[in-house]
């Protein structure tokens, strides 16, 4: 078996240094130097908009995708892989990322390549052998040595190429354009050809691949400091700068010469600079940048692969070096690099690699697609988007990929698919966290009046499925709002009708009406009921009864009983939900206030000695509280209040601290005001201006004379909430 990581890679770059300059330099790259002025020439200035607006377009719907689903999930190592393999399975995140890795060692020969186009510019006599080896082996060397020490020389080749653009702008040909502007261009193709004459669509797929490279700052998630962040800051400014870049240079390149010129020069933007050594110094530096930035982001997706046990060798794939940089990883790129050196023409497989960025920019807005229209509660990104981005990123794509070629848009597709039946054969086993468990449970559920014979739920397919027990359908007129509340717009309730024998048939009835009225108000719901001598049998039956069932229930809804003597039956219902996995709310309704207005929810956490939010949700009972604060906050518009109490004031920072970095785990939005409070429990409950409703946590050995106290207190109606452990507030 293989040996494990032997030291996961630590978290260093912030959202300059790890997204923002890797991504934006791989974007000004070759293309920017030698071929936008060809674009231009072809299209003429509006043209080249047009074509660099659509092509940028793309870009940026992915973009915005990519940035949505990293601020919903902690993203380990893997960027891209990593999004698709939580959001879809091993299979699906290794079918597309095994070709997006193999395409960084050949995307990294074809840079050297370029730069050595470049270096023999300036001196042709040199070996074309000799500069590619020369210059692959420092690259490798620098990012085989530190992933920072490459960052850090990437700031320097950032102030070349801006020191180039500079030079660009202060041409002459700024403030005196030596011809007229050209808006729509006469599209004449190439000059190796003798412009035999191109298409608008041709041109396009010259420009498409200088917009590819917004992976690259997103292929260092699990070296981020804060890749929720990073990777949605990072990405998106890159692309606004970029495009911002390629806009404004095609304004200056379109009267720096006549058509002609544009499309018979490939190195005009050089000849026409004002000082032409700084920008083939911003060109060599372009084609080493992209360089570099490969050989540091591939390395991390095979490491990412290989911790999960796709690859042969796995475990020393994914083996890291004791300063975090899985030089195991590099080494096997940097052979699989010097192996597409030695082919020396790579100009058939850049086509290829373009595709394989196209299907992962297709995967990625896929993956947001599906989470979206699923309407799970796991998915509640910090970056909201509507839902026509993801979609015009998943057409934009195809698009692209007919465009420029569609021969290699279905060799990458057969690829893909090659891989993803080789990972199926192998039967990966799933960890249950991906959201591929949701489609089924959804399909399951416009299945379960006919059949119900799915099986399956995992935390990121969580939603409330409620189990309501039911003495007297009458009780449940003062809770039938809250329950709908609770359960919209994918959650369903089980009413569950308790009586003796002979009162057992009107009861059914009843409570089949009462489940009428659930499905009404388009909230899924069935009943059934069951004949015991007492409540506690009963509900016990039902708890014990469903739990073979494909859609258990995961929380079981009581109301405070308010009379002392069922205190003990009652305890003892909510000691059997736990013995089964259930969650529990209990409610006590306030007889006058009832639920109010619907204008706040203050949630209650009990500080338990902890400061540390992963230990607090391992020991606290924090997940469904959270969970169904941030439910009533969406569903009723309401105010959200996160509340801890203490009994002295020596750790209120401490205690801050603990609540903003709670709820930027959980996700829960910046509204939700957090407040820690001082004093005695009860005496600052009574303080305090009541809320509509107030969430806190109950007790596996609860006392409901407690609830009653509550609401008294509060001068509200509470609600006690005790997890399952089934679900999770930072899924």
């Amino acid at each position: 078996m293989d040996a494990a990581p032997a030291s996961a890679p630590q978290a260093r770059f912030g959202t300059f240094t790890g997204v923002f300059t890797p991504t934006l330099l791989t974007i000004l790259g070759v293309i920017m130097y030698i071929r936008l002025g060809w674009v231009v020439g072809n299209g003429g200035l509006l043209g080249a908009w047009l074509i660099m607006g659509l092509a940028l377009a793309i870009t940026a719907a992915t973009g915005l995708s990519l940035s949505s689903i990293a601020s919903n999930t902690r993203l380990g190592a893997g960027g891209p892989y990593a999004i698709i393999s939580n959001a879809l399975g091993f299979e699906v995140g290794g079918a597309i990322g095994l070709p997006l890795y193999l395409s960084r060692p050949l995307g990294v020969a074809m840079y050297v390549i370029g730069f050595r186009e470049g270096w023999q510019w300036i001196f042709p006599d040199h070996p074309a052998l000799i500069i590619d080896l020369v210059v692959f082996l420092l690259l490798f060397g620098i990012a085989y040595r530190s992933a920072t020490l490459a960052f850090n020389i990437q700031y320097v080749i950032m102030a070349v190429i801006a020191a180039s653009i500079v030079s660009v702008l202060a041409s002459p040909e700024t403030l005196n354009p030596s011809a007229e502007i050209v808006w729509w261009g006469d599209f004449v193709g190439f000059p190796e050809d003798g412009f035999q004459g191109a298409s608008i669509y041709v041109v396009f797929a010259v420009f498409f691949p200088a917009t590819t490279g917004i992976f690259a700052g997103a292929n260092m998630s699990g070296e981020l400091k804060d890749p929720r962040r990073a990777i949605p800051v990072g990405a998106l400014s890159a692309i606004v700068v970029a495009s911002a870049i390629y806009f404004v240079l095609a304004w200056w390149i379109v009267g720096a010469g006549t058509p002609e010129e544009l499309t018979s020069n490939y190195t005009i933007m050089i000849d026409k600079a004002r000082w032409p050594a700084v920008v083939l110094a911003g060109l060599l530096g372009a084609t080493a940048s992209s360089a570099l930035t490969g050989l540091v982001g591939g390395p991390r997706i095979l490491l990412a692969m290989g911790e999960h046990r796709l690859l042969p060798r796995s475990g020393w794939v994914a083996r890291c070096d004791a300063d975090g940089e899985p030089r195991n990883a590099m080494a096997v790129t940097g052979l699989l690099t010097l192996a597409c050196l030695m082919v020396r023409d790579l100009n058939a497989l850049a086509a290829l690699v373009t595709m394989f960025f196209l299907i992962t920019y297709g995967m990625l807005n896929v993956v947001v697609l599906i989470e979206q229209s699923l309407g799970l509660v796991s998915f509640r990104p910090s970056l909201r988007i509507p839902f026509w981005v993801p979609l015009m990123g998943v057409l934009g794509s195809l698009f692209a990929m007919i465009v420029v070629n569609p021969l290699f848009g279905v060799i990458a597709t057969t690829m893909v698919l090659a891989v993803y039946a080789w990972l199926m054969r192998r039967g990966l086993e799933a960890t249950g966290k991906d959201v591929r468990s949701g489609v089924f449970v959804a399909l399951a559920e416009w299945a379960a009046a006919r059949a119900q014979s799915m099986r399956g739920q995992s935390v990121r397919a969580w939603k409330p499925s409620l189990l309501v027990p039911v003495e007297d359908p009458e009780q449940i007129r003062g809770e039938f709002q809250l329950l709908l509340d609770i359960c919209r717009p994918e959650g369903n309730v089980k009413l569950l009708g308790v009586a003796d024998r002979d009162a057992l048939p009107a009861l059914k009835a009843r409570v089949g009406d009462l489940a009428a009225s659930f499905s009404e108000d388009e909230v899924f719901c069935i009943s059934t009921a069951v004949a015991a001598p007492e409540f506690s049998l009963g509900v016990t039956a039902g708890l014990q009864a469903l739990q073979s069932a494909f859609f258990r229930p995961n929380i079981l809804f009581l109301t405070a009983p308010g009379v002392a003597n069922r205190n003990e039956e009652f305890a003892d219902v909510i000691l059997q939900a736990r013995d089964t996995g259930v969650g529990v709310l209990l409610l006590g309704l306030h007889r006058k206030a009832g639920l109010g207005r619907k204008n706040l929810v203050r949630v209650y956490l009990r500080a338990k000695g902890t400061w540390s939010v992963d230990r607090a949700f391992e020991t606290g009972n924090l997940n469904l509280l959270l969970l169904l604060g941030y439910r009533l906050l969406r569903t009723w518009d309401a105010d959200l209040e996160i509340v801890t109490v203490l009994r002295d004031d020596t750790q209120v920072e401490a205690a801050r601290r603990f609540l903003k970095s709670l709820c930027d785990a959980a996700r829960i939005p910046p509204v939700a005001r957090r407040r820690v409070l001082v004093g005695d429990f009860a005496e600052v409950v009574a303080a305090e201006e009541p809320a509509d409703l107030n969430l806190m946590g109950l007790q596996p050995r609860p006392d409901l004379d407690f609830v009653e106290r509550m609401v008294e207190l509060t001068r509200g109606s509470c609600l006690l909430v005790m997890d399952s452990g089934r679900e999770s507030a930072l899924a």
